[in-house]
Order: C-alpha cells, then structure tokens, then sequence
C-alpha cells in the first residue's frame, strides 16, 4: 500500500534520510537505495510516494520511494478534499 509524506532530511554523504508521513505518526528512515530515482538527491519538503517495512525488530522504514510531480500533488489534493 502506498503512502506519501514530506522529505524531513537528507545527508547525501551518509545516503540516509527522513521521511514525514502526511498522515502523521514519527518520521520514517529511508536508504539511498530505496530511492526509485537513486541519480537524483532528494530536497526537503519534497513529496514522495512509499511503503513500509519491518527492520530491527519491528522497527519501520520507508521503502521504494518515489518523487511526486507537481500535477499529481495538486490531483491527489483535490481528490482528498472531494471526499
């Protein structure tokens, strides 16, 4: 199931981040190599699409993430203010 939230954070050089759902709860850790688009470093406040897994323990992360576009971003709001 996908998700989408909010870049917290990015350290190009540890190729480590943060991700903030949009439907609240901690931020989640992500890896470079989760990143779909892994040429490009993601910026904070950019929206990206992602699933959850289980880590040490049951500890969760953010997976397969995906960049947003702009138009997208608009379309998804528009559809969660129609109901």
């Amino acid at each position: 199931m996908a998700h989408f939230g909010n870049i917290k954070s990015y350290n190009q050089d540890k190729g480590t981040g943060t991700i903030i759902p949009e439907k609240g709860g901690d931020a989640l850790p992500f890896k470079k190599k989760d990143l779909q688009q892994e040429a490009e470093a993601p910026k904070v406040d950019q929206r990206f699409s992602y699933e959850t897994a289980e880590v040490d323990g049951g500890h969760k992360r953010a997976t397969n993430l995906q960049m947003q576009a702009e138009e997208s971003t608009h379309e998804e709001q528009a559809r969660n203010q129609q109901g």
